[in-house]
């Protein structure tokens, strides 16, 4: 800290929650000189060979990675590289390359790096957030690949010689991954939005992070001093004595209260004036469940079985899906698992499925499209059933035609097994996803056909506001509670309880304090969140009062701007501490 400096306060996205403080390093990943130079025709084999053995390399350290991840982080966090092993795997692209080569007769590094070029400036044109990520990977692996034609050393550790602070235009979840945390404070980014795969990283790794400060690394210099508050998105240049000490002090009370939400990990999830509230976890396979997970939740309330495609690189076979689902179930021990069918398009994507497009073929319309690949999974859950508490649950539900769709290839399933003699449950209970406005209208005629819901919060909002989170441009207006979303879900709430259908929610919502109360005073009783927020809102849970939050949301539905909201549900939040 300098005092001849003058301190500076820059707001950003809070990515992931902590506080530090250290020196800046300027991380520049520039442009890698790829040499362009003529070959003959007979030395195109040649080159493509040194292609093949570079992907080949690459495909190793990224398997490499992802394996690391999955076993320090969990495969939730390890699936984000799923999507750069499909780059390497993408046929169009290395056939693009190989014409290339052949037609200019120029060496590979430069046939690579104009046919990726080409591919990242298509994609940075479209307006779609899946694409934007897809960048992201496709830059990542890119370098990997040309670094691997060049022979040059790809490592980030010796670029940190003691602790600091990381301040760069972006850095992909292999980059955070691939640096030292024992000299490593935090990251501060100029791009990004709050769900990017970075930030997923990062919080993984409990690196505190801002990301969307759009000119950090122009304001920022080496010799600067930083200062990051992760919970709140602040970040200040050479702060004074007196500002390090006020955040020294927040951070010991944060992690004061941490060790109190682990400590009630064993208490019941019960409000002040004793509410039970249902508490699940979300889950991408049964590499995310800790030996102790189960036993402070209520079960698992969303089982994302995306997953299990993304490994085998396609479609999985019946016996493979059954065995994740078995094992799932059969730690479980009992508890109710919430299996929601597969849910690819938009942001995930599988090999083979090219429709990347958040309103096209996606989730339910792919199943429903794709018929022996949804009775294939159906197939594996049902026999799943048989060895514990199973849900089955249908994602991206439109309305009635598409339920009504659903439910008759569940019954044809069923009777095929009753006809083979396998066991199931007979009476497994069936589930509809609430995460588009049309389903929100009509969700008096879905609680007709299905034991139960789950809203989605994630896409529920985007698809409301029409705003992609991901775009730095729009990304202030995806507002968890403006005044459309809070009516959308007093509607889905008081729709289930008039015709007695059981409610979760599963979305990022569920799992934010503050969210957490303003549902619960909505009238939901049953949040599904991610095993590390698991803690924290059971200690809130335990601290509010669900008459007094139904007073409190009265009070909300008046409100006619979600600044205004979110103030006076941080106002409430600040009060039970």
């Amino acid at each position: 800290m300098n005092p001849n400096t003058r301190e500076i306060l820059l707001k950003g996205i809070p990515a992931s929650p902590g506080i530090c403080h250290g020196p800046a390093m300027l991380f520049s990943q520039g442009q890698i000189d790829v040499p362009s130079y003529s070959i003959s025709e007979e030395e195109i084999e040649s080159e493509t060979k040194r292609l093949e053995e570079a992907l080949l390399a690459t495909r190793t350290e990224i398997v490499n990675i992802r394996e690391q991840v999955s076993q320090s982080l969990g495969e939730g966090e390890a699936l984000i590289f799923e999507a750069h092993l499909m780059v390497l795997e993408d046929n169009a692209l290395i056939t693009e390359i190989i014409q290339y080569i052949n037609q200019n007769k120029k060496n590979i590094e430069h046939c690579f790096n104009e046919v990726v070029d080409r591919y990242i400036n298509f994609f940075k044109t479209v307006e779609d957030e899946y694409l934007r990520e897809r960048v992201s990977d496709i830059k990542d692996v890119s370098r990997r690949v040309l670094n691997n034609l060049l022979g040059n050393k790809q490592s980030n550790e010796e670029l940190l010689d003691k602790k600091r602070i990381i301040v760069s235009e972006d850095i992909s979840p292999s980059q955070a991954v691939g640096f030292d945390k024992d000299h490593l404070f935090g990251f501060i980014t100029d791009s990004g939005g709050a769900t990017s795969h970075f930030v997923i990283m990062s919080r993984s790794l409990k690196i505190p992070a801002v990301v969307g400060l759009h000119n950090a690394t122009h304001r920022i210099k080496a010799s600067d001093y930083l200062l990051i508050d992760g919970y709140e998105g602040i970040v200040y240049i050479n702060p004074s004595s007196e500002t390090v000490q006020a955040y020294e002090d927040k951070a010991y009370e944060k992690r004061a209260i941490e060790k109190t939400y682990e400590k009630e990990l064993i208490e019941e999830t019960v409000t002040l004036d004793n509410l039970r509230v249902h508490l699940t976890v979300n889950i991408e396979g049964s590499n995310d469940l800790q030996s102790s997970l189960l036993e402070y939740c209520d079960g698992i309330g969303l089982f994302r079985t995306e997953s299990i495609y993304l490994k085998e690189n396609g479609m999985p076979s019946e016996e493979e899906q059954y065995k994740e689902y078995a094992s799932v179930v059969d730690r479980a021990k009992g508890k109710p698992v919430v299996i929601r069918t597969l849910d690819i398009g938009g942001d995930k994507l599988i090999h083979g499925v090219h429709d990347d497009s958040f309103l096209g073929l996606r989730a339910i319309r792919f199943c429903l499209e794709n018929l022996s690949v949804f009775k294939t999974q159906l197939r594996a859950i049902l026999r799943a059933s048989a060895h514990g508490s199973v849900q089955v649950m249908y994602p991206m539900i439109s309305g009635i035609e598409e339920l009504n769709k659903a439910n008759a290839i569940l019954a044809e399933v069923k009777e095929s097994l009753r006809e083979e003699d396998i066991a199931f449950d007979p009476s497994i209970k069936v589930g509809a996803m609430i995460e588009l406005p049309s389903a929100v209208t009509v969700i008096d005629l879905l609680a007709e056909k299905v034991d139960f819901f789950s809203v989605g919060t994630n896409d529920l909002i985007q698809y409301l506001m029409a705003v992609d989170r991901m775009d730095d441009r729009v990304s202030h207006l995806y507002q968890p509670t403006h005044p459309a979303v809070l009516r959308s879900l007093k509607v889905i709430f008081d729709q289930a309880k008039r015709y007695d259908k059981p409610v979760s929610v599963c979305g990022e919502m569920a799992g934010d304090p503050i969210y957490t109360a303003l549902l619960v005073g909505l009238g939901c009783d049953s949040l599904s969140v991610s095993p590390s927020r698991l803690a924290e809102v059971k200690h809130y849970i335990r601290l509010i009062d669900r008459k007094v939050l139904e007073n409190l949301v009265s009070e909300l539905l008046t409100m006619d701007q979600a600044e205004f909201i979110q103030t006076r549900l941080k106002k409430y939040i600040a009060s039970l501490t």
